[in-house]
């Protein structure tokens, strides 16, 4: 049964991923690029001076939603998961080496999505009769179509990411967090399982106010943690770094030169690259605008900019780094290309959830290897699991009512636990297929609405001018 569902839900995500998204995704972050004169490029410098200017571990509990860095800290948590490791992973093992120049490309152009996502969201969040602030794709979504059809799309939004984030998403996150523990400690999955599932109760119970204290704590510390162990292995290994690079660029356009019928050519490079883009920095996906929306900003300009960041340091800075180090260790030896590389995985058998291991193991060998990448990504899971809760509680509400919230919250812890039990495989299809619905809406809502995003990114550059 459970091979079954695989097969179906794996078709369903292989035109979506092959079609629709690539089209949506490459179409919508260039079209935002030209509309916003390159917002990405020109403000970028902008957008680092924002972020260090909010920068704080202890911002403490605002009167409403967030502050700008503690919105930052909890959309970077939700972007920095299980997809910067294990999805480049498995991008590297299916569509080759250069499937990580795509994810470039994508996050290059995504930043100006996120950008428009982010003032979208500013624009149309509304504050309850509580005084809670609510923000994202549904409200910009019947901002941009009023009547039946947008309340439609709003509809078929807030169950897409219900879905997708708030139950398949976290299985995903407690999965990869069981699988690397397991491989590191020998620990059953289903205990780990248990664990996840009761500290993720804790911190759920808390709210907005305990989700953004924990994340800009962890969002910091585990990324230096991660990158910091990730120079000290490609420092060990120097001499394989040009090789690294020749590969990246040369397989994103013709992967069979080097690893012959192992890898299915530039198509499978460019839609692996997009679908784990997407995964990974979540750019034009419609979740990390619910964090922004609530950030107490004076201009909805301030955290657009900040909200590109995201997108870079996810992406160009810890994808990248998590793929320089597997690809220096199993694609290249002794400082030349390993052609016989795709032998060698299925020799090991190594898979997507275990490459990194394998490749931080070469250094520091397979135990203490194990140890820090399941250490990283319960770190980086975990941190998505509670952002990810948070957006598809934002959008539960917005269908059936605060009274409805311990129902979905009972269901979340469930299915955190129930990830760390289930398949590998159809679970991350499952993800997929709802990350990949959840564009349609969305991106829709941001090219209808491109206008006001567009007026807000001239408005500034005449602020500069002035």
């Amino acid at each position: 049964m459970e091979a079954a569902a695989l097969n179906v839900v794996s078709t369903i995500n292989g035109y979506l991923s092959n079609y629709v998204l690539l089209i949506l995704l490459v179409g919508t972050g260039l079209f935002f690029t030209i509309r916003t004169r390159g917002i990405q490029f020109r403000c970028f410098g902008e957008g680092w001076k924002r972020m260090f200017g909010g920068f704080s571990l202890r911002g403490g509990k605002q009167e409403s939603g967030m502050s700008s860095f503690q919105a930052l800290a909890t959309a970077v948590a939700a972007q920095v998961g299980t997809g910067n490791i294990v999805g480049a992973c498995g991008a590297i093992i299916a569509g080759g080496p250069g499937a990580i120049f795509w994810m470039w490309i994508i996050a290059l152009l995504g930043m100006a999505t996120n950008y428009a996502e982010a003032v979208l969201a500013q624009m149309t969040k509304v504050v309850d009769a509580d005084g809670e602030v609510h923000g994202g794709p549904v409200y910009y979504i019947k901002a941009a179509f009023k009547g039946g059809f947008g309340k439609f799309l709003a509809g078929f939004f807030a169950v897409a990411i219900i879905l997708s984030l708030g139950f398949m998403g976290c299985m995903v996150q407690s999965n990869s967090i069981a699988s690397t523990m397991s491989t590191a400690l020998g620990v059953a999955p289903w205990i780990i399982g248990i664990a996840v599932a009761a500290l993720a109760a804790i911190v759920f119970v808390g709210g907005v106010s305990r989700i953004a204290s924990v994340t800009e704590k962890l969002v910091p510390i585990m990324a230096i943690i991660y990158l910091v162990g990730g120079l000290v292995v490609l420092c060990s290994r120097i001499e394989a770094i040009p090789a690294t690079f020749q590969l990246i660029f040369a397989c994103a356009f013709n992967p069979e030169a080097y690893f012959g019928g192992a890898v299915g050519g530039i198509i499978a490079a460019l839609t692996q690259g997009a679908k784990r883009g997407l995964f990974s920095n979540e750019a034009g996906m419609g979740s990390t605008p619910h964090a922004h929306a609530l950030a107490n900003v004076k201009d909805p300009h301030e955290q657009g900019v900040v909200a590109f960041v995201g997108v870079f340091v996810d992406t160009i800075i810890v994808v990248t780094m998590t793929a320089l180090v597997v690809i220096s260790a199993v694609y290249v030896q002794d400082g030349q290309i390993n052609y016989d590389a795709y032998s060698m995985i299925a020799a090991a058998g190594i898979d997507k959830t275990s490459m990194a291991q394998f490749a931080f193991g070469t250094l520091f060998g397979s135990g203490f290897g194990n140890i820090f990448v399941a250490i990283c990504l319960l770190f980086f899971a975990f941190s998505t699991i509670l952002s990810w809760n948070l957006f598809a509680k934002i959008n539960f509400i917005y269908l059936f009512g605060k009274k409805a919230l311990p129902v979905f919250s009972v269901l979340a812890v469930l299915f955190v636990f129930l990830g760390s039990v289930l398949s590998n495989d159809l679970v991350w299809e499952l993800q997929d297929m709802f990350n990949q619905l959840m564009v349609l809406p969305n991106a829709i809502a941001l090219i209808a609405m491109s206008g006001a995003v567009a007026s807000c990114a001239k408005a500034h550059g005449k602020k500069k001018s002035e």
